[in-house]
């Protein structure tokens, strides 16, 4: 904000302005502001508080908004700029308790927050609430005990896609089996067990006062079928009078409409996406929309009122609520839900007690935990990679590790060094020749190889999955440097494909799904549905498409449900660890391949990497550095986006080479249930921080467990900016079951060797009773 430290008071006093509050009497009503209950303010008066409150005797004043009655409806505590909102909390509820107040704002100007004394904690909005909007949101004034009181179980949906569902003699019979064999039949949705536990989460959030959730669930693990769950729970208690939906992507929002009419539309409940349906949005349940569509010119402000939408979902949370979209999602009160596999923590290795606080305050604003009221690190409810592998409902990869002479060098430390002819003086004779190093930064953008792209797209031909059914190619999605990379690597599968295939494609083996072509978005939704380019020729009425390759550049790496990949390639390198996760995530869905009597299950998909992406974040890394805050959150461009990325030095020209190349190293490793470092890094974070702190040491070399017991409660758990836990710790060591304190202990004092999984739990229970 421009000039803040003089300006408070005018900023606080146009919010409310804004927001339609009136400081005195006109055509519009009558004046519903007062400095002291019972008491009329006068323009001397106002203006005898300064610019910047630096004439009252706190360096605050309280605001009293009154509703139709005169009654005191919220107390806004108006800071001076440079006292921080939330420093005047205890002083203001006990203000508007005092007056029976329902509500209350904390504002220096800058920062603001709202606060509804009957749920939950301050939360951060950008603007302030109309009088209209404090009267109308059910998310506010409704009872919460119906939604908290809801009986919830694995039929939840199903009841919905077939509302007389309970009347069947199937539901009648008692006989689970049988109704879970009539609901597979008729396609009705039966919620895992994980699924119906996130809901539950909600209840019991909601039940201690929470109105922010955020659900870190990792990708294949059904968040949409979640959430219509949630929103079908919000709706029917009468907390919500309507759910808006931010996607990540405008390709993903057919993908939401799809699904939400599937699952609820037969229950009554109307979807709409809001572009297509601009002038009868209100007519809908469910609005779905990318956050971008709202952001021109803040339009968002005119077409819609802070109380239109009680429970707000973002999907893929951690990309779609950057700083310019935040404010946006804050605009609306009510409930908020994050969804997302890769939550970004913004508070991870800062030091409180040296960090300028400002950079703190950006980091918070920044930081998923925090948006979704998750300070401790800890989401409301996470169901990760690991325990879906380990519950049989996702699939972990088979890393082809492949690097060519070139890609190798890229990828060392001194880099590809070449000698390169240059013209200094921009005559024939006078060439030189200067030494230019390339990184795997350079690739496709300063280094093109187009003997490398060839031999990417050899070894993938020639090492690809096949399908079990028609033995061709595995379907397939190609992660590329750019478009233009794209559009080469494309033809050069096509003209491969024809030789290794010949007559079964036509130039339609490989597919460019890049932003730039015509009909992309559609594209992705075919290659989905089997019908990219028509259905295979290889066996007649199998459904699978007829083109086996989707090569990209980003459309296809969040929020993209096509289960039966089985085959993904990184031919370009990636440095952040949400990009890495997203995109591994694409192959994770488990399949059944059906033809005839035939049936085939997916057991694991082949993730072909070209530029040691998983080497680097298995042992190069550092998941404990600090994340870098974008430029864009403070105005310009980020040149760092992605946190502990790489950034090795780039040559200044484009350089094509003529060399030859070829594999110098090829593996294939299944990765097994312990999964990837990424998946497992937290505890080992835990455990360098309980060997590098020597009080906890001594501790430990006493062999005193009930004070290392206590110890770890009290300077270990729940600190910024790790925020050590109990049920973290359990997820990070990938345990199927609960951990205790007292085990951990144990643990850290040697007295156990390992943490047993539930099968040896169970059988040293039962060993004993044979004894």
């Amino acid at each position: 904000m421009k000039d803040k430290e003089a300006k408070a008071r005018i900023v606080i006093n146009q919010l409310l302005m804004d927001a339609g509050w009136r400081f005195f009497d006109s055509d519009k009503g009558k004046a519903n502001i007062q400095l002291e209950p019972n008491v009329k303010l006068t323009k001397m008066v106002l203006d005898g508080l300064g610019n910047d409150f630096e004439k009252t005797k706190n360096g605050f004043v309280d605001y009293l908004l009154l509703d139709e009655k005169n009654n005191p409806l919220l107390v806004l505590e108006a800071k001076k700029a440079g006292k921080h909102p939330l420093d005047g909390k205890e002083q203001a509820r006990n203000y508007a308790l005092s007056l029976r107040a329902k509500y209350i704002i904390l504002s220096n100007g800058d920062l603001h927050y709202f606060w509804n004394l009957k749920k939950g904690n301050p939360e951060l909005i950008t603007s302030f609430p109309t009088y209209e909007s404090l009267m109308e949101s059910k998310a506010l004034n409704a009872s919460t005990k119906p939604l908290i009181d809801t009986v919830l179980d694995k039929y939840y949906i199903a009841t919905s896609q077939e509302p007389g569902l309970e009347y069947t003699s199937a539901w009648k019979s008692g006989n689970d089996e049988l109704l879970m064999d009539y609901c597979f039949g008729r396609s009705l949705r039966v919620m895992r067990y994980y699924q119906l536990e996130a809901v539950k989460s909600i209840q019991k959030a909601v039940k201690d006062g929470k109105t922010r959730f955020l659900l870190e669930m990792a990708t294949g693990t059904g968040k949409t079928l979640t959430s219509a769950a949630i929103i079908k729970l919000f709706l029917r208690s009468e907390v919500a009078n309507r759910v808006l939906f931010f996607v990540d992507r405008i390709e993903l929002e057919n993908q939401a409409l799809k699904d939400f009419r599937r699952y609820l539309s037969k229950d009554g409940i109307k979807s709409v996406i809001y572009k297509e349906n601009k002038d009868d949005w209100n007519s809908a349940d469910v609005v779905i929309t990318t956050i971008q569509s709202f952001s021109y010119n803040s339009k968002y402000k005119t077409l819609f009122s802070p109380s239109d939408f009680d429970l707000v979902i973002s999907d893929e949370a951690h990309r779609s609520l950057g700083a310019s979209n935040r404010a946006i999602f804050e605009y609306f009160m009510g409930y908020k839900l994050g969804l997302t596999a890769t939550p970004k923590n913004y508070l991870k290795g800062v030091e409180f007690d040296i960090t300028d606080p400002r950079e703190i305050e950006r980091r918070i604003l920044l930081d998923t935990y925090h948006i979704f009221g998750c300070d401790s690190g800890t989401a409301t409810y996470s169901y990760t990679l690991l325990d879906g592998v380990r519950d049989g409902y996702l699939v972990n990869p088979t890393v082809v590790d492949a690097r060519s002479e070139i890609t190798t060098q890229l990828l060392s430390d001194k880099g590809l060094i070449l000698k390169i002819e240059t013209d200094d003086d921009g005559s024939d004779e006078s060439e030189n020749t200067t030494e230019t190093k390339f990184t795997a930064k350079s690739f496709e953008k300063k280094f093109f190889s187009e003997k490398t792209n060839e031999l990417f797209c050899k070894i993938f031909l020639e090492n690809a999955l096949r399908d079990p059914i028609s033995h061709e190619i595995g379907k397939s999605i190609l992660f590329c440097v750019n478009i233009a990379h794209a559009r080469k690597i494309t033809a050069i599968l096509n003209e491969l494909a024809e030789r290794a295939f010949p007559g079964k494609y036509n130039s339609d083996f490989a597919v460019q799904v890049t932003s730039n072509v015509d009909g992309a978005q559609q594209m992705t939704i075919n290659f989905a549905n089997n019908n990219l380019n028509g259905k295979t020729s290889w066996i007649d009425e199998y459904e699978s498409s007829k083109s086996r390759v989707a090569v990209t550049v980003g459309m296809m790496t969040t929020g993209y449900d096509c289960s039966d990949i089985l085959n993904l390639g990184f031919l370009r390198p990636i440095f952040s660890p949400a990009d890495f996760i997203q995109m591994k995530g694409r192959g994770t869905r488990t399949y059944s391949f059906k033809y005839d009597q035939t049936e085939i299950k997916k057991s694991t998909f082949k993730l072909f990497d070209f530029f040691a992406v998983c080497d680097y974040f298995e042992n190069d890394f550092n998941y404990d550095e600090k994340i870098n805050i974008p430029k864009s959150a403070l105005g310009g461009e980020s040149d760092n986006p992605g946190g502990g990325e790489y950034h090795p030095p780039h040559s200044n020209e484009p350089y094509v080479s003529n060399l030859g190349d070829k594999v110098v190293t090829y593996d294939e490793a299944l990765v097994g249930l312990d999964g990837m470092k990424i998946d497992r890094k937290f505890y080992q974070s835990f455990e360098e921080t309980v060997q590098n702190d020597v009080v906890c040491q001594d501790i430990i070399s006493a062999g005193d467990g009930d004070r290392l017991e206590q110890y770890l409660r009290t300077n270990i758990f729940d600190k910024p900016a790790e925020f050590y836990n109990i049920k973290k710790l359990e997820l990070a060591l990938g345990l199927d079951r609960r951990l205790s304190l007292k085990e951990l202990v144990q643990y850290l004092l040697g007295n156990i060797p390992r943490f047993k999984n539930r099968q040896e739990m169970d059988l040293c229970e039962t060993i004993p009773k044979f004894v």
